[in-house]
């Protein structure tokens, strides 16, 4: 998995990740859309976005959880969840 195929989704609106995920799947046919946290539905919401309204031919190839330990801004250890999930398009 190649940097220029992840999409890291955050807090922006889900349309602009909808848009970086069509495009790495344009360009290089996969794309790997990545978040912690909060963001895991916005992710998740990115990419049923883009499968049922705009690629339709797109395939779900993995999905992938995790925790990660990360320090807060207290200074203390926690878990925080993860996900990555694979898409990439068939005429690739």
């Amino acid at each position: 998995m190649s940097r220029d195929n992840t999409v890291f989704v955050g807090s922006k609106p889900v349309m602009n990740y909808v848009a970086a995920i069509m495009s790495s799947l344009n360009s290089s046919g996969e794309a790997v859309v990545k978040a912690r946290g909060r963001a895991i539905s916005f992710a998740v919401d990115a990419v049923e976005i883009t499968r049922k309204r705009f690629l339709k031919d797109i395939i779900l190839d993995e999905i992938e959880i995790d925790t990660e330990e990360v320090e807060s801004f207290d200074g203390k250890m926690k878990n925080v969840s993860t996900i990555a999930i694979v898409l990439s398009r068939p005429d690739y």
